[in-house]
């Protein structure tokens, strides 16, 4: 069965909904030029509305830092395997929120996180997405213990959905990685082959 690829091209700031168009803008005159994952979005002016207010709270008021913002999305880009969101969220993590290289190569290659806190704070991102939000109370305690507060763990549902719309768009649009984010390049590792399977010949 095929993959699903959309059809739409990329929403500009002259040819997208004025909200949208009014939204790529801002982007535009923050950063120099829209990246490719905006333009995708914004042919939905909902989903890139929800995406944009949802991101800008988790930095203003979710209470975690920007690495460990970094961190879970890290984390939720790779369980969803977006190569696209594990590139740019590579690079914002370099330059940006300055977040160790050990850490954020740890969690590309899926080794453990030379930092307890920030390995507590994935552990606990990778719960709450393998168990669909069904955390028990050992694994809240464990991410207390940490120092994170039940409030936050409200925020990690928010920044789980963030994530949700990016890469679940990625994925839709395989949208190309912009040339600023390619030394940090990332594509899904190669499923294991079962002990002893052979390939029918």
């Amino acid at each position: 069965m095929s993959v699903y690829e959309s059809p739409l091209g990329q929403r500009t700031i002259d040819d997208a909904e004025p909200d949208a168009a009014e939204r790529l803008a801002k982007v535009k005159a923050a950063t120099g030029g829209v990246p490719n994952m905006y333009g995708n979005l914004a042919n939905s002016p909902g989903l890139f509305a929800s995406y944009m207010d949802g991101m800008a709270h988790l930095r203003q008021g979710s209470g975690f830092s920007a690495v460990e913002l970094d961190v879970i999305f890290l984390t939720a880009s790779r369980h969803f395997e977006c190569h696209y969101c594990m590139a740019a969220h590579s690079f914002l993590a370099d330059r940006v929120s300055k977040a160790p290289a050990a850490v954020v190569d740890a969690i590309r290659d899926d080794e453990p996180i030379p930092d307890e806190r920030l390995a507590a704070l994935a552990a606990f991102t990778k719960t709450m997405l393998t168990s669909q939000g069904h955390p028990s109370s050992d694994d809240v305690a464990a991410f207390a213990e940490a120092g994170f507060t039940d409030g936050q763990v409200l925020e990690v549902i928010l920044a789980i959905a963030m994530k949700t719309i990016s890469n679940w768009s990625n994925h839709v649009f395989d949208t190309p990685v912009d040339d600023m984010f390619s030394g940090r390049v990332w594509s899904p590792p190669e499923p294991e082959v079962p002990e002893g399977a052979q390939e029918k010949t």
